[in-house]
């Protein structure tokens, strides 16, 4: 099985805190986690292999994502 998580926005509707360049995926928060990283946890449980997780993201933020 793999896992596809989709992480291509801009985060918007987290303004001020995301901005288009920094959105909201790629935000630590309280536990020093970013939303990202949470996703890929949680689906790392169901897919057990972190090469059967693929995240697909904007062009702009492939250097976030590596």
């Amino acid at each position: 099985m793999k896992s596809i998580i989709l992480a291509g926005g801009s985060g918007t509707r987290l303004f001020p805190l995301s901005r288009q360049k920094f959105p909201k995926q790629f935000l630590k928060f309280a536990d020093n986690e970013t939303l990202l990283q949470k996703t890929v946890n949680r689906n790392l449980k169901a897919v057990k292999n972190p090469e059967n997780i693929v995240i697909i993201t904007n062009n702009d933020y492939q250097f976030h994502v590596k």
